[in-house]
């Protein structure tokens, strides 16, 4: 692999940051919300389920980083 003049490839672009991960993890939790009421009101249950698990596992980490830090 050949890189361009001037680039090292040891050093890394900048690194994503907690807070970017926790803002993904509400916007995750809000996003499996809708999937809930989605899948509730239009009769797809797969929607529901989905969006609960999705729900369930963003609050965990939610609460796994606020305790954190």
């Amino acid at each position: 692999m050949r890189y361009r003049i001037g680039d090292n490839p040891e050093q890394l672009g900048p690194a994503i940051d907690q807070g970017s991960f926790l803002a993904i993890a509400v916007l995750s939790f809000f996003i499996g919300i809708g999937f809930c009421f989605a899948g509730i009101r239009s009769k797809h249950y797969w929607m529901a389920i989905w969006g609960s698990g999705l729900s369930i596992s963003s609050i965990i980490y939610i609460i796994y980083v606020l305790t954190i830090l």
